[in-house]
């Protein structure tokens, strides 16, 4: 087991990020932004400066926490398709370099002017996910699915569906345990309810080789289809059932990556995460990996 995170949600310097994980005495980091841009589009001048700045500090980028065919992206936008693919291909030789094994990808935005999960939206999921992850086993690395807003996200069984459809060793769960909790259950009639992160957890908890840890509490909305405003909470706080989760991973033997994902201060997909004064999203993020170690250890684990 380790421990590790959105480095970006502690200040988006490359150096800032990597002075929270000494903080923290943590040796791993999930990259996002790294300023305006990502491991992707880096220049190669970026790149070469971030490496040299992980190799001083000690530290390894564990995983790439991308934007592809993530909530912004549509599967049915050829565009949008294209700028995935691109994506990952720009990035996977610079994953080589660092020996980064995993990159966190979605399925899709969740569509408003049709069924989500209609037929022809599926099928366009499906097509374009499985060439995502074609192209990472190509090359040796494992495309890690987040339930976040997206097609996977709307509900346990589209997860599973996506799993059975795209049968590759290199297509993985990475659960987060805090995105159920605003997103709403698609199985059966509307109105839905919102997702339980337990449920959804032990759906899937033979597939996950990831955790994202995030946590908060919604309240349905009056249209019960748009995702309603969430209030992030440190972990264990809210309604992701944080701790019943490391409880059972313990239980039933998880060794991976416990992923930090505060958005207490800076929430990355919000309009003007910028506005936050800086010193508050440092110190948030500290703060929540500290609190978080100490759920662990009240949960039993050794580390």
């Amino acid at each position: 087991m380790f421990l590790t995170g959105f480095t970006d949600e502690a200040g988006s310097d490359f150096a800032v990020q990597l002075k929270a994980l000494k903080e923290l005495g943590w040796k791993n980091m999930e990259t996002r932004a790294i300023g305006s841009k990502n491991l992707a589009s880096l220049t190669d001048a970026e790149f070469e400066d971030v490496c040299a700045q992980l190799d001083e500090a000690g530290v390894q980028i564990n995983c790439f926490g991308s934007g592809i065919a993530n909530w912004s992206k549509s599967a049915l936008s050829e565009e949008d398709v294209l700028a995935s693919k691109k994506e990952l291909l720009d990035a996977i030789p610079r994953m080589h370099k660092l020996k980064i094994p995993m990159v966190r990808g979605m399925s899709y935005k969740i569509l408003t002017d049709r069924e989500p999960d209609a037929p022809e939206v599926e099928a366009a999921v499906i097509k374009n996910l499985t060439e995502l992850v074609k192209i990472c086993e190509d090359n040796g690395i494992i495309y890690a699915h987040e339930n976040c807003m997206n097609y996977g996200g709307l509900s346990y069984r589209h997860t599973l569906k996506l799993l059975d459809k795209i049968q590759s060793p290199n297509f993985t769960l990475v659960f987060d345990t805090g995105n159920p909790v605003f997103n709403y259950r698609r199985i059966g009639q509307a109105p839905y309810p919102l997702q339980s992160s337990w449920e959804f957890y032990k759906q899937v908890r033979e597939f996950i080789s990831y955790v994202h840890i995030k946590d908060g509490t919604a309240m349905p909305g009056e249209d019960m289809k748009t995702n309603p405003p969430c209030q992030y909470c440190y972990p264990g706080d809210g309604s992701g059932d944080v701790r019943a989760i490391v409880i059972d991973l313990r239980k039933t033997g998880y060794d991976g990556g416990f992923s930090m994902e505060p958005h207490v201060a800076n929430v990355f997909h919000n309009a003007n995460p910028e506005t936050v004064l800086d010193e508050v999203k440092y110190t948030s993020f500290v703060r929540y990996g500290q609190l978080f170690e100490k759920l662990l250890r009240e949960c039993g684990w050794v580390f």
